[in-house]
């Protein structure tokens, strides 16, 4: 029997001892635990050995064995290559389906909104956004592409610098003009501040706290307000008045532009130490649909 025989067999092996779990494995794969069971056992009558250690009552998790741990590497090279040759089959054109991985805020504020324009450039390539605030395995769940948010460092992924980003209040024009007294950025500690917890445990990610310190205001207190954990969401209650958000200049372009957020105290510079990379894998990075959108995503920062 060849080997090509077993190519489902292998991927459900290699899924399989990566999660430990035929169960994770048959939701990656889109089949039934059973079926992964059986294409194992397959692979395993015709090698002739286990794959993994059975019989202990109790286990929670697969184990494999030493000689399946041995092999897995190599086995995973070669489903990555295999994945590739089948992409480079369709390099003759940027046709087909692309799946981009952004944030769903990125999405809703920056992505969406200029979609149109691609598709109208593309309009053979069909676009499968995958919204997600966690980073995903972009050989397991097939990105193509993604835009992420971030110090540029993610592993087995290349990152190029997409956009830079500045940090502001912003309000509502209505109640701007309720809240005349907000001339200064120590006149903050009367109003409602709406936070950013999309990133909530970040580091660099800005808060509060650091704009307040830039602007020379730290006795302006932030354990209160309204937290939110979507940037778009935190535009959104800001829009709708009810407080002052701690705005990402470019999630809040389009708001500002069509005049339903206004900027406070913009002679204020304050600078994110994180910025917008486009990511890929390295082997990937010549196909024509990812070239196309690469190109496209370049062409909107310099529009914008």
């Amino acid at each position: 029997m060849k080997t090509l025989a077993h190519l489902n067999a292998l991927r459900a092996f290699e899924a399989a001892a990566r999660h430990q779990s035929f169960s994770a494995a048959a939701e990656e794969l889109h089949v039934t635990p059973a079926a992964v069971g059986q294409l194992v056992r397959t692979l395993e009558d015709w090698l002739g050995t286990p794959l993994f250690h059975r019989g202990t009552s109790g286990r929670a998790r697969l184990i494999s064995t030493e000689a399946a741990e041995r092999a897995l590497p190599d086995i995973r090279a070669g489903l990555d290559r295999l994945s590739l040759g089948l992409e480079r089959l369709k390099e003759g054109s940027a046709n087909g389906v692309l799946t981009v991985t952004v944030s769903p805020a990125f999405a809703a504020k920056w992505l969406l909104p200029r979609m149109e324009r691609f598709q109208s450039a593309w309009p053979d390539t069909d676009v499968r956004l995958d919204t997600s605030l966690k980073p995903v395995d972009f050989i397991a769940q097939r990105i193509d592409i993604g835009v992420r948010y971030g110090t540029g460092q993610w592993p087995g992924l290349v990152g190029v610098k997409l956009m830079d980003e500045e940090v502001y209040p912003v309000c509502s024009p209505e109640l701007l003009q309720k809240k005349k007294r907000l001339r200064k950025p120590e006149d903050l500690a009367q109003e409602t501040l709406i936070h950013d917890l999309s990133m909530d445990g970040h580091g660099a990610f800005p808060t509060w706290h650091a704009w307040l310190k830039k602007a020379g205001a730290t006795d302006v207190p932030t354990a209160r307000g309204m937290k939110i954990n979507n940037s778009a969401a935190v535009l959104q209650a800001a829009i709708e008045g009810h407080g002052i958000a701690l705005a990402r200049s470019v999630m809040a372009r389009d708001d500002l532009s069509a005049g339903r957020l206004v900027r406070l105290f913009p002679d204020i510079r304050f600078s994110s130490p994180l910025a917008y990379y486009v990511v890929y894998r390295a082997e990937c990075e010549n196909l024509p649909k990812l070239v196309a959108f690469k190109d496209w995503l370049w062409s909107e920062v310099t529009r914008a």
